[in-house]
């Protein structure tokens, strides 16, 4: 049995703003919606689907907020976090689990929660800004051998394990709701985002900037820094991710991740807000790590 039982969760909240609440019958205690990943289940799939099934609401998922650590006997429960957005409510259902919700005020959240941690978060979202704008940077996934390929470079497609890369990628990415996709224009980094364009009904647009062989590092920092406040997807190579992010940090003022770097089909999920940087968050298809 792991020593550690992880979790996901979020702050979830509407205008006021008022924020969600649950009762837990069998703990008798108020807290934010919360529950165990399960396993092979990517970590921001569980918060969705625990928000759901504890709330009745849908969310989107915003800004990262604080992992949280806390001993259940001799383990450890190690709980990640974030703010979140309703985008559909389905009337809420008492059950054996949560008998009861309540959208209540920052003061009054904070004086009902059980727990200084869940409490602690919700300061902590408040220091913050509430609307954040997720820009998803996203490395193709994978094409097969590039010197196996004998027409040009930019025609190279998934492989096998590229296109279910790509289907994994869409239900995660629905995470953040429905963004703006821009793709360099190579097949392989068009058809990574395709499934997810498809469920979510929008276009692909391609760009030069993002197109290894087209571009240099300031273009495509300009023109990622063009898209901040919309929340959108960029579909780019290995080679131009390490430069994203990186001028997109010096050109907000933060510190630069020691390892900029994305194996293929991995993303990193900025949070923007009014041109500062909320949050960086980093992801893999393939794990339930995040």
């Amino acid at each position: 049995m792991p020593d550690v039982i992880r979790a996901a969760g979020a702050l979830l909240w509407r205008d006021g703003p008022e924020f969600a609440l649950i009762h837990r019958p069998r703990h008798d205690d108020w807290s934010l919606p919360k529950g165990k990943v399960d396993p092979g289940e990517h970590v921001l799939r569980a918060a969705v689907r625990e928000i759901e099934e504890e709330t009745g609401v849908v969310p989107r998922l915003g800004r990262r907020l604080p992992t949280v650590s806390y001993p259940i006997g001799t383990r450890t429960k190690r709980v990640e976090y974030w703010a979140a957005r309703p985008v559909a409510v389905s009337a809420f259902t008492p059950n054996e689990e949560v008998d009861e919700l309540v959208w209540l005020p920052a003061e009054e959240a904070e004086a009902r929660l059980s727990y200084r941690h869940d409490a602690d978060l919700l300061r902590e979202f408040l220091r913050g800004p509430l609307h954040t704008a997720p820009l998803v940077i996203l490395r193709h996934a994978q094409a097969g051998e590039k010197r196996a390929w004998r027409e040009a470079d930019e025609l190279r497609p998934l492989d096998e394990a590229g296109r279910a890369e790509a289907a994994d990628l869409a239900a995660l990415l629905l995470s953040y709701g429905p963004l703006r996709t821009v793709s360099s224009a190579t097949a392989r980094c068009l058809e990574t985002v395709l499934p997810y364009a498809r469920r979510v009904r929008v276009p692909v647009e391609t760009e030069a900037a993002f197109t290894v062989g087209e571009t240099n590092p300031d273009q495509a920092v300009e023109r990622l820094l063009s898209m901040a406040g919309t929340p959108a997807l960029v579909s780019t190579h290995g080679e131009i991710v390490s430069e994203l992010i990186a001028g997109l940090c010096r050109k907000l003022g933060e510190k630069v991740p020691d390892d900029t770097t994305l194996d293929k089909a991995e993303f990193w999920t900025v949070h923007l807000a009014d041109g500062t940087l909320a949050a960086l968050e980093r992801h893999t298809p393939r794990t339930a790590e995040s």
